[in-house]
């Protein structure tokens, strides 16, 4: 029986959920091969090489499945053998329109290789309609780095035609398993805020504390949970956040156990994104499906998901809305069980067959 190869450089968050989903699912037709999540920029940089070492040879592979971080046309250069299979490249996100500090050739070049990758592949499947499009609309602006004499034809058309949407399944059903479904917030209880992110500078901590430090100076009354994965280097401003928000903070950094993150979830009023980089959110999502509120940015794949009553557009808009919720805890949960979303869309029990399809899985 011909096996799927599937290759993850960069196994945390999102990325390793799909791996597991995978590995439950489809366990035995399954090669596995990962890095930690841990040094993106390195993993991005050097795993092809590292797989190319180890990935076996003489396995009947039909499918080799990887996520954008894998440089795959280095993989396919040092292992042609590989090349003969169906290539899957799956973009959780994309460098193209990443929120850059300072602009440097090395970003230019993570870009570059996504590209590459893409060309490489014999399909391109993105998680959201807003991640295609940023992807394919700002590969102009990437070749418009490169001399004028060398500039490569056709890119975007072949790519596209390679390109397609097939949403993040989150398997909703089990975020229940072992949560306390049936407590109810007190009406008397405070707002409580979660801001369930990873601890990094494309998530925009800064605007997030910035506007509950505010309300906090107002004596406004709110707890907060900020979750997430968090690395040894993080923003400053958690550190400063952590002190001066001190007497309002709940829960504070990851949890490893999925039960108590959803208990807390489950716990809270409102989640917030205050992210500049997003192309699905699943952490959201999944706060939503457990009964919080959404405020996000009008940007990114948000519209595309979110009622527009969901979205903010400043951040003051997003401090009006807190302040508003801060009067009234309740009303966020009011609101959040007459929103209308479609969970069907991106749940695992819908959209596994055709995650089978593309993995080649009979």
């Amino acid at each position: 029986m011909s096996k799927v190869l599937i290759l993850e450089p960069f196994c945390g968050g999102s990325h390793e959920q799909l791996v597991s989903l995978f590995k439950r699912e489809f366990s035995t037709t399954l090669d596995i091969y990962s890095l930690s999540a841990k040094k993106w920029q390195w993993r991005a940089r050097t795993a092809a090489l590292y797989f190319s070492e180890i990935v076996p040879y003489n396995v009947d592979y039909s499918t080799l499945f990887c996520s954008s971080v894998l440089n795959l046309a280095e993989l396919i250069a040092l292992r042609n053998d590989l090349s003969k299979i169906k290539k899957v490249i799956y973009f959780h996100e994309n460098q193209l329109v990443y929120p850059i500090q300072r602009e440097t050739e090395g970003d230019f070049q993570f870009s570059y290789n996504q590209i590459l990758s893409s060309l490489v592949a014999d399909v391109i499947v993105f998680n959201s309609h807003f991640n295609m499009q940023s992807f394919l609309e700002n590969i102009p602006h990437i070749f418009a780095y490169i001399p004028s004499d060398s500039k490569p034809k056709h890119v975007l058309e072949r790519i596209a035609l390679k390109s397609r949407v097939l949403y993040y399944p989150i398997d909703f059903p089990s975020l229940s398993v072992g949560c306390n479904s049936n407590e109810k917030l007190p009406d008397s209880e405070l707002l409580h805020i979660v801001w369930p992110h990873r601890w990094e500078h494309d998530k925009n901590p800064e605007l997030f504390f910035r506007v509950l430090i505010r309300l906090k100076s107002e004596s406004f009354k709110f707890k907060i949970s900020v979750l997430g994965e968090n690395y040894q280097e993080k923003p400053d401003c958690f550190s400063e956040a952590e002190q001066t928000l001190n007497d309002n903070i709940l829960n504070w950094g990851y949890l490893k156990s999925k039960v108590d993150y959803c208990n807390i979830l489950k716990r809270a009023h409102v989640v917030v994104s205050t992210a500049r980089h997003e192309f699905f959110g699943v952490s959201v999502l999944e706060a939503v499906y457990l009964g919080c509120w959404p405020l996000c940015p009008n940007a990114l794949s948000y519209p595309e998901i979110y009622d527009k009553r969901c979205l903010y557009n400043t951040e003051q808009q997003l401090y009006k809305q807190l302040r508003q919720f801060c009067y009234n805890p309740s009303l966020a949960r009011l609101k959040r069980d007459r929103l209308n979303i479609d969970f069907r869309k991106y749940c695992w029990t819908v959209l596994k067959e055709q995650y089978r399809e593309l993995l080649g899985i009979q």
